[in-house]
Order: structure tokens, then C-alpha cells, then sequence
């Protein structure tokens, strides 16, 4: 699966996006060529696990660090050496410039400010699904612990797979990946401290999780596979993709070629249309959440922050990265899954051109330049392009391109030579296939994880105390995919 894409919120939950790969997207950025190391991520989950952990509000701190430097390279980067990237044509969603901005709109940013400066644990600023252990135990030695089954009985226990290289870390676990005992099939099995869950409040974002991943099948989006938990522990076993991060790839090239954005792209916005069908808007699209598997196609992983809309006045739930998060949220208005859009945008954006489009490295900034900054887009990038850019980039939610449903965005001319049912039978021709030798290379591991020993280690009685309660928060949670019970 994928490194960790990590986030978290100030203080509180344990992933920090400094955490995670990143902060290094300014590293050896004068040149925008890295090492051949496959991941210089320090922190939470590795470039294979679906499992990683998801992206809360992060501090300026964290964010300042993440591309300062590319900020200065952004027009002239890596393999790209086109003389028009220095040249820019302002778009049509500008509405002004900062000083137009708001009374309101500053107050919410001073309210965010202070959330991300504040301590406490609020489902506003922290990661529902941080991975990794971040309390030292995993020199314990293994024990037996009592398996606790849902209602129909029908589960895999951690008895059933062999562990064999740590992928990805986290505060909340850690993943693994592992093979099921008599079986030749791999996958990243991701481990969850039950009483990290339920001290910082995430055990319904927990269970949302998994909920969610247990309804949706689709060829771009990680399969969940099994779900179990002890009394200390959950388990989710998700696919392994071990291509790496499209941020890694991202951060390596500086940028990509216009063609191979709208193969990932199509991919994309064929997987965000099947979650919004069903209600769901995902929330955290960003590079670090984006896998390639071995072939070239894309994963989309870590639904932490996912949310299935009941109501038709939305969510309110203050929550993404920064970078990539639409002005209704910072505006504390109820948003949807047009929000997922906007991030689209963003993300193309920064695939073309090596940057978000509103991107400073002051994230009080980079919020007014979410809500009232000038949209420019480089004359090197196409007409089409750049018309749809300008519509997922559109602040007024009813006329942003998607708000109507992913069909209208599968319409745009950008498209007009994608084949959609090929695409999702993976028969369009990928641009760049990642250097892997099989479907169990770990080459695009970050070191730092797979040279740990591979071991579940084991939480103290005393750890949950009296956090479980009289009941079993996480009844329920035991799972096996339809596909498994049909091998």
C-alpha cells in the first residue's frame, strides 16, 4: 500500500504531516532530483500501505515545511524545461484580491488559527485513522490475546497471516505487510491500538472507516478484505499497492507531462463519481493518499475522514489538509461531496505545475488565497486544461463543475478521448510504469520501516483501563469480504 500519508491535528492525535513525507517535498528541490532511495519519509506510514493514516488540519509549522523550497522552483522544474512556465494568465474564478476578504471570513480564519494552535483533541483538527505505535512497545515479546468475534462468526484472526516487513507507522499502530498462512495472495494489514482510539475520540471515525471500505468496490480505490479485533487491538487487512506515493513520484519529477495527468486524473474522478453515487465524499483527495500500483494505475487509499451524507444540508466537520480543502469548508459552511471537486482541481493543478494553486507557505495566507486569491494558470498548459481547472477551481459551489454529479465533469472536452468503460477494466495505456519487479516488491518502502522486526507486540492490561467501559465499542467490526467467502 502506500507510505504514510499522515495528518493530524496540533497536538492531539498522533500523525503530524511533518511526519510524513512531505515535509521533505523541499529537499534537494534545487535541482528537484532526490536519491534513488525510494522514501525519505520519517514518520508515520510507509509508500505501501493503503492503510495510511488521514490528513487532519495541520499546524503552520508542519505546513511551512512541505514545499518551501519547490515554492521557488515551482516554474522550472526537474524534467520539465519549457521557457513559458514563467509566464501565468489569470483565470476567471478570482473574486478580488485579500483585502476584499470578508469580516467573516477573517474571523474563521482567527477560528482556525486557534484551532490549530489549540491542544485538546477535537474531531475538527485530528487524524480519525492514525496509524503507528508511538509508545516505544515493539521490543514486547508476542503473547496470545483473546479474539473477539461479531455476531456472525465469520472472521480471519491474526493467527491466520504471516508478518513479514513493517510498512508504515503511526500513533495510533502501525502496518504490516503480510500473507495469509497457506495462501500465495499479499496484503497490508493495518493495526489499530484500541485504547489510542478511544482516548482521542475516534472510535466512531474508526468504525465509519471501515463501514465505508466494507460498501465500495471499485478498480482505483483499495479493497478491504478482513476485519477483526482482540480486546487491545483492530485489524483491517486492505490490498497491497507498492508502486509508491504519487506524491514520491511527484516530488521526484517536479511535475508531470499533460497526458499522463489526465490518465490519473480520468482514473480519479472514475472513483470519486462511484463514492459520491453512494453518498460519500472522501475529503483528503491529495498526492500523499494517491498509490500506483504495479502497473501504473492509481489507488486511492486512507478514508479516515470519508463521511456518508445522511441529510441534505450536508457536514460541517472541519477537517483535510490545507492545501487541498474547498473555500465552503473554511467558510464553517455545510459542505458535500463538491468539495471532493475542488481538491480534483487543486491536485491536477499541482500535478501540471508542481504546486497547489493557492500554496504559501503561511497557511493563515494560504486560506485567504483559498478564498480570494487569483487563480493563475501557466500558458504552457492547455486550453482544455485550463477550462477545467477554472471549473473545479470555481469558489460558488453550485456552479463548480461536478457539483451536478461526476458525469458532468466525465463530459468535459479535457476527456473527450477517454474511453471510460476501458478505463476501468485498466485497458488505457498508463504514461509511466513504476520500476517494480512483482507484485511483493517493497523496494518503494521507506528503509526506515522495513528494517524493523515484523511483530504485533502487546498493549498492557493496564492501557485500557477503564477507557473500554461495560461494553464493546467496536461491536460489530469483524468482517470478511464477499470475495473471500466466494474463494
Amino acid at each position: 500500500m502506500g507510505k504514510g500519508q499522515s495528518k493530524i491535528k496540533n497536538g492531539g492525535t498522533g500523525k503530524t504531516k511533518t511526519s510524513k513525507g512531505k515535509k521533505n517535498k523541499d529537499e534537494n528541490s534545487n535541482n528537484n532530483s532526490l536519491t534513488n532511495s525510494p522514501n525519505t519519509s520519517t514518520g508515520n506510514l510507509s509508500v505501501a500501505t493503503t492503510a495510511s493514516t488521514t490528513t487532519t488540519v495541520t499546524s503552520e509549522q508542519q505546513t511551512a515545511q512541505n514545499k518551501s523550497q519547490q515554492e521557488l522552483n515551482a516554474n522550472n522544474n526537474g524534467n520539465n524545461s519549457n521557457p513559458s512556465t514563467n509566464n501565468t494568465t489569470p483565470a476567471n474564478t478570482s473574486t478580488g484580491n485579500l483585502s476584499a476578504q470578508t469580516t467573516e471570513q477573517q474571523s474563521n480564519i482567527n477560528n482556525i488559527d486557534n484551532l490549530l494552535n489549540s491542544n485538546g483533541a477535537t474531531e475538527a483538527s485530528t487524524s480519525p485513522d492514525s496509524l503507528g505505535i508511538g509508545n516505544g512497545d515493539d521490543n514486547e515479546d508476542e503473547g496470545p490475546e483473546e479474539i473477539i468475534f461479531s455476531k456472525n462468526k465469520q472472521s480471519a484472526t491474526k493467527d491466520d497471516f504471516e508478518l513479514l516487513t513493517v510498512i508504515g507507522k503511526g500513533s495510533f499502530g502501525k502496518v504490516m505487510q503480510v500473507k495469509k498462512k497457506g495462501e500465495d495472495k499479499i496484503f497490508a494489514m493495518k493495526v489499530l491500538r484500541k485504547d489510542a482510539i478511544i482516548a482521542r475520540k475516534q472510535v466512531n471515525h474508526t468504525k465509519s472507516e471501515k463501514t465505508i471500505l466494507q460498501s465500495i468496490s471499485h478498480p482505483f480505490i483499495v479493497n478491504l478484505h478482513y476485519a477483526f479485533q482482540t480486546k487491545d487491538k483492530l485489524y483491517m487487512v486492505l490490498d497491497f499497492v507498492n508502486g509508491g506515493e504519487l506524491f514520491f513520484h511527484l516530488k521526484r519529477e517536479g511535475r508531470f507531462s499533460e497526458p499522463r495527468v489526465k490518465i490519473y486524473a480520468a482514473e480519479i474522478v472514475s472513483a470519486l463519481d462511484h463514492l459520491h453515487r453512494q453518498d460519500i465524499v472522501y475529503r483528503d483527495l491529495k498526492p500523499e493518499n494517491i498509490l500506483l500500483d504495479s502497473e501504473g494505475h492509481i489507488c486511492i487509499t486512507d478514508f479516515g475522514l470519508s463521511k456518508k451524507i445522511e441529510t441534505n444540508d450536508g457536514t460541517f466537520t472541519f477537517c483535510g489538509t490545507p492545501e487541498y480543502l474547498a473555500p465552503e469548508v473554511l467558510n464553517g459552511h455545510g459542505h458535500g461531496c463538491a468539495v471532493d471537486w475542488w481538491s480534483l482541481g487543486t491536485l491536477l493543478y499541482e500535478m501540471l505545475t508542481g504546486l497547489p494553486p493557492f500554496y504559501s507557505q503561511n497557511v493563515s495566507m494560504m486560506y485567504q488565497k483559498i478564498l480570494n486569491g487569483e487563480l493563475k494558470i501557466p500558458t504552457y498548459i492547455s486550453p482544455e486544461a485550463k477550462s477545467l481547472l477554472e471549473g473545479l477551481l470555481t469558489r460558488e459551489v453550485d456552479k463548480r463543475l461536478g457539483s451536478k454529479g461526476g458525469a458532468e465533469v466525465k463530459k468535459h472536452p479535457w476527456f473527450k478521448n477517454i474511453d471510460w468503460e476501458k478505463l476501468d477494466r485498466k485497458e488505457v495505456e498508463v504514461h509511466f510504469k513504476p520500476k517494480v519487479k512483482s507484485g511483493t516488491d517493497i523496494s518503494q518502502i521507506d528503509p526506515l520501516f522495513t528494517q524493523e522486526r515484523p511483530m504485533d507486540s502487546l498493549v498492557e492490561t493496564s492501557a485500557l483501563g477503564d477507557a473500554m467501559g461495560k461494553d464493546n465499542n467496536f461491536e460489530g467490526f469483524t468482517y470478511v469480504a464477499d470475495s473471500i467467502l466466494k474463494d
